[in-house]
This record gives C-alpha cells, sequence and structure tokens, in this order.
C-alpha cells in the first residue's frame, strides 16, 4: 500500500481527492496490510496518469506529456545492446524529466545506475512524494531493460537517498534484499557491468503488443523473473505455525542449499529477507482484519514467545501492535471508503 500512497501523491498535492479511482477499484488506503493485486495496480497507474493528463504523476515541475513512456520504448528499442539503449533513456529522460539526471558509470566488474536529483523534488527528503519518484523511476528504467533483453537483471544493492520507509521490507521482492537507506539527493544501484553488454531483443511487433495498457503494464513485469523468491514465500507461508528452515525449503523444491541460496541471490533476495517479509504481512493483516490476541497472533507465525514477536513487529512499524491496532481505528473513518472490515477472514496476501 505504500507505493500506492506514493502514487497518489502529486493528485494530493493539487487537491484533487482520489477516492472516485480507489473506490472504482476496491483499493482501501486504511487496510495497509493488503495487497493491490497487480492488475488493479497497473490501471490505478494508468487512471491517475490520464486524471493528471502527466504520466510522471504530477510529481514533477514539469509534466510528462502523455506518449512519453512510448518513445522512450522506441528510442530505447532500436539499441543494439542494454548499454546504449539506457545511454538513449538517460538523454531522452533529460528532457522530459529535468528534475532528476540519470547516468550509468560502468566499472571492471560492476556497474552503476545513478539517479539524482537536480534540484530538491521536496523539502523533506522523506515526503511520500519523493519517495515514490525515485522508487517509480527505478522501477521503470529497470523493468523496461529486463523486459529489452529477455530475460531477468538482478540488482546487487541500492541506495536509496531517504530514511527506511514503512513499506521497505517489499523492496525484497520488488528490488532487492540488500535495499539501504542512506542521505543525499541521489539514488545507486548496482549491477554486474556485463549486463550492459546484452543484446536488446524485443521488435517492433514484440512492442506494439507491449504497449497495450500501458505504461501502467511496465508494474506487471517484476514478479514474472523471480520464481524461486514466489515458491519460497509459498513454501514458508504454508508451513506456519512451523518455522521452516532454508535448507527444509531446499529439500522441497528438489535443490541443494547452495543451489537455492544462489538462486534467491540471482534475484535478489534472500531466505531470511522473504520470511520477514512474510511475517510482515501476515501480523498486520491480522491486527487490520481481526480482534485475535497478539500472543495468538505471534503463535501462529511461529514465534516462540510474544516479546520476540514485539520486538519483530516494533523493528517493523516503529511501534508496538497495540498502538499499531490503536491507531488505524483512531484514522480510520466511516463512510470514505478507508474503514477497515473488522469482519473480513485474516489473509496473507
Amino acid at each position: 500500500m505504500g507505493f500506492v500512497t506514493g502514487m497518489l501523491a502529486g493528485m494530493l498535492r493539487r487537491n484533487i481527492n482520489p477516492t472516485r479511482l480507489l473506490a472504482e477499484l476496491d483499493i482501501n488506503l486504511a487496510d495497509a496490510a493488503s495487497r493491490v493485486p497487480l492488475d488493479r495496480y497497473a490501471t490505478l497507474y494508468n487512471l491517475v496518469i490520464r486524471e493528471l493528463d502527466d504520466e510522471g504523476f504530477g510529481l514533477f515541475s514539469t509534466p510528462m506529456g502523455p506518449g512519453s513512456f512510448e518513445f522512450l520504448c522506441r528510442g530505447m528499442l532500436g539499441a543494439p545492446t542494454l548499454a546504449d539503449g539506457l545511454d538513449r533513456a538517460r538523454r531522452f529522460l533529460c528532457i522530459v524529466l529535468p528534475d532528476l539526471r540519470v547516468s550509468v558509470n560502468r566499472g571492471d566488474d560492476r556497474a552503476e545506475l545513478r539517479i539524482c536529483e537536480r534540484t530538491p523534488l521536496a523539502r523533506d527528503p522523506n515526503d511520500p512524494a519523493r519517495v515514490f519518484a525515485f522508487e517509480w523511476l527505478l522501477r521503470l528504467l529497470h523493468s523496461l531493460s529486463c523486459w529489452l533483453v529477455g530475460r531477468g537483471l538482478s540488482l546487487d544493492s541500492v541506495d536509496f537517498p531517504f530514511a527506511r520507509p514503512v513499506h521497505a521490507d517489499d523492496y525484497t521482492l520488488v528490488y532487492t534484499a540488500r535495499s539501504n537507506f542512506v542521505d543525499g539527493p541521489q539514488l545507486t544501484a548496482r549491477f554486474n557491468a556485463t549486463l550492459l553488454d546484452l543484446p536488446i531483443r524485443r521488435d517492433e511487433a514484440a512492442l506494439s503488443s507491449f504497449l497495450e495498457g500501458a505504461p501502467g503494464r511496465i508494474s506487471m513485469l517484476y514478479r514474472r523473473d523471480r520464481n524461486t523468491v514466489l515458491r519460497v514465500r509459498d513454501l514458508i507461508r504454508d508451513a506456519l505455525p512451523a518455522s521452516l528452515t532454508q535448507d527444509e525449503a531446499a529439500d522441497r523444491l528438489h535443490m541443494s542449499p547452495r543451489t537455492l541460496h544462489r538462486r534467491l541471490e540471482e534475484e535478489g533476495s534472500s531466505f531470511r529477507g522473504i520470511k520477514e517479509a512474510l511475517r510482515r504481512d501476515i501480523a498486520l493483516a491480522r491486527l487490520t482484519k481481526t480482534r485475535q490476541p497478539i500472543s495468538r497472533v505471534a503463535a501462529d507465525l511461529g514465534y516462540a514467545d510474544t516479546s520476540a514477536f514485539y520486538r519483530a513487529f516494533t523493528g517493523w512499524t516503529g511501534m508496538s501492535p497495540e498502538r499499531y491496532r490503536k491507531q488505524l481505528s483512531t484514522t480510520a473513518q466511516p463512510g470514505n471508503g478507508l474503514q477497515p472490515d473488522r469482519n473480513d477472514a485474516p489473509h496473507a496476501d
């Protein structure tokens, strides 16, 4: 839900109420524990752009006119390699998105994709609009690069230029388990330099099909290249309240622990990161949608004692489980589409 609220930040800046769009897609902002299906997220992406007439979501000083994404795709499509494609993207974005500067720097073994503010996007570096601007542009460039070369491209690590957001655990699934949060005006994503030599494999026919439902469709590319992450997540969830180990998960997937570790690493994740993100999802869902005692929630998630769950929950949210429940009941207002349904059955996703 953190990605949803970030996407809506530009609308709120312009005093445009997003309630109608959210209602059309049955998205409840107050239900912070729920996940929005990718097809609905992609639809919301396009609806916000249409509402604002701006493919930059109203986040920047200069609107990105409709059609910018298509021209970005067409410019990169004609490049011989990913390195050339990213250089074309850099030059194009310099024209349509002057608030940010994109660059790619290559070393012997590692390369860096950098996204730097030319002018501050917000007074507060942790403003949701600024956070989403960096999240969005990295997702766009990374997803488009994966699609153009026809394979997943693992990010070794990413330094995000803001404080750790509430939804940071989801970065393990979206970007990489090695996501860091630092002060400064620049995002830095690191990856294997040899990936820049990959040829662009898509052609005009593939692009024509791809552009149907674009640019929101770009958000639906993410999980296709993260099959092992999703299979491990399902195994951990199905095993609860037992605490599945990495060796046990590897055995059920018919691979060695070393192979499982390598595959998760290639997909930018880790067994521990997946387990913590899943536990967080389920904990937030239970506290939001049920009145189950906290001790019961802790036991269902495989915690040996409630105090360990309290420490984990405070690390995820910055507050105790009781305070989280109290804050949710205080901020949710009946009649505005944001009231969580206490009668809903608990769910993990």
